[in-house]
């Protein structure tokens, strides 16, 4: 069994860990076992609220570490607090009409859009950070409502399938703080869309996940370099083959220093 304790890996959900149309980690499984019996750190970071990660994270046998949830606006913690969601609902009350954020969705809506199951749908829209939604406007009235956004002091993020409103804070944040607090020798990070390449930067190794359904992951300065690599295979599948690359890679080097 392989010793993992100086790892920490970041992975974002939807169309990484997760498949984009199922939102199975079947495929990932091979990866996730070594990691879990290699004591490696798993830390989720995605749009997700903390109702729908909870339930995740503990299915994949990670529960003992924290998750960055609702695209890095916080982690989850036991204890949930609304009042940042209604805060960020009356300014998006106030910017120019066009967005339809999942505040304005029903479950029923939101289970249609998404994908989940009525169930998860009601988890997804239990917010406290932030709120994702669909531009309904006119696509040349998108410009003036971010800048609007901008101006009211929200940060807007584009992801695979929604835009999302926050006051500030985004998975690189997140990852940063939580490289500095554990204190591990290396870090992974893994995404698929635009909202994750900050994310991927920020780690020791950053991991571009194929996702045919999701905005193309524009080059990253570092791919120039090595640094930064992409999947051939996508989703939970492309996952565990980077994974578990790394994986070996990061043992012939310690392979190596031993016997130096």
């Amino acid at each position: 069994m392989k010793d993992l304790r100086d790892l920490l890996v970041f992975t974002d959900l939807d169309g990484t860990l997760l498949d984009h149309e199922t939102y199975s980690w079947a495929e990932a499984a091979p990866a996730l076992d070594v990691l879990r019996k290699g004591g490696a750190g798993l830390i989720l970071a995605s749009s997700k609220t903390a109702a729908e990660m909870a339930p995740l994270r503990a299915e994949l046998g990670f529960s003992d570490w924290p998750a960055i949830v609702e695209n890095g606006s916080g982690l989850l913690t036991s204890e949930a607090d609304d009042k940042p969601y209604r805060r960020l609902r009356d300014a998006i009350g106030g910017l120019p009409q066009g967005f339809r954020g999942f505040g304005d969705m029903d479950a029923g809506e939101v289970s249609d859009r998404t994908g989940l199951s009525p169930e998860a749908a009601v988890r997804a829209k239990a917010r406290q950070f932030s709120e994702p939604g669909l531009w309904t406007g006119a696509p040349d009235a998108l410009a003036e409502f971010l800048k609007a956004a901008e101006s009211a002091g929200l940060t807007a993020q584009q992801g695979g399938r929604f835009l999302t409103l926050s006051f500030g804070g985004n998975k690189a944040d997140r990852v940063k703080e939580l490289i500095q607090r554990y204190n591990r020798s290396h870090s992974i990070a893994l995404g698929d869309a635009p909202n994750d390449a900050a994310m991927l930067e920020v780690a020791d190794i950053g991991v571009i996940v194929s996702n045919p359904g999701a905005n193309t992951m524009p080059h990253l300065p570092g791919e120039d370099t090595g640094r930064i690599r992409r999947t051939k295979r996508p989703g939970p599948a492309g996952w565990s083959d980077a994974v578990l690359e790394i994986v070996e890679e990061l043992e012939d080097k310690k392979d190596k220093r031993a016997h130096g």
